[in-house]
């Protein structure tokens, strides 16, 4: 059974990377650059992540802000592309 649970850590996880990585997912839908089902996808893509634990301590860890995502985040190509 599909756990709500797990898709609100993994959209909390995506905020904040989405902040940690200066980008505004909101301002990005509202803008029209970030479709909503895409928004939900990535958080989909965070729920089939096996590095949750880590992405958690390396948000704590770049809590000021980091120019790049770590290596395993599956939604780094999203976050690149609204970045630039």
């Amino acid at each position: 059974m599909f756990g709500f649970g797990k898709f609100d850590r993994h959209a909390k996880l995506v905020g904040k990377m989405a902040d940690t990585l200066g980008v505004d997912l909101a301002e990005a839908v509202q803008r029209g650059e970030l479709p909503p089902d895409d928004l939900r996808r990535s958080v989909y893509n965070c729920m089939g992540c096996k590095e949750a634990d880590a992405c958690e301590h390396w948000l704590q860890e770049n809590a000021l802000g980091a120019d790049v995502a770590p290596g395993y985040c599956r939604n780094d190509e999203l976050f690149r592309s609204l970045r630039d």
